[in-house]
């Protein structure tokens, strides 16, 4: 069984930079894209960007793009999110998620398996 860990997260300030890593544990040797995902208070979780399997193909979500980086070192099982230039807006809890093909997807319905979630708190 596959399970994944966010960690990185917690409280900045407006303009900081953070990184978070998603480890992911119980691999096997099956083809999987993972995608980071948020959710601000009141709001519905979102796709915030997706990397392929070899990480050789990304894309972002309009709201961060240009602000984000995702990258993944499989020899690590460690995926990573980016976030520069932070705002208020940026306040939600983010999830990392695996989807069982090649590459990612914007839906969340695709994802079979995900992190439990790490804060980021962005204040003005």
């Amino acid at each position: 069984q596959v399970t994944l860990v966010e960690t990185g997260g917690g409280l900045v300030q407006a303009g900081d930079s953070l990184r978070l890593s998603c480890v992911v544990s119980g691999y096997t040797d099956s083809v999987a894209a993972l995608a980071w995902f948020r959710q601000a208070p009141g709001k519905e979780r979102e796709f915030v960007g997706g990397i392929s399997e070899n990480g050789g193909y990304t894309y972002y979500a309009d709201s961060v793009k240009g602000r984000s980086i995702i990258s993944r070192n499989n020899a690590k099982y460690t995926a990573y999110l980016q976030r520069d230039s932070l705002n208020t807006e940026d306040t939600a809890v983010y999830y990392c998620a695996e989807y069982a093909r090649e590459y990612p997807s914007r839906s969340e319905q695709d994802y079979r398996t995900w992190g439990q979630g790490t804060q980021v708190t962005v204040s003005s």
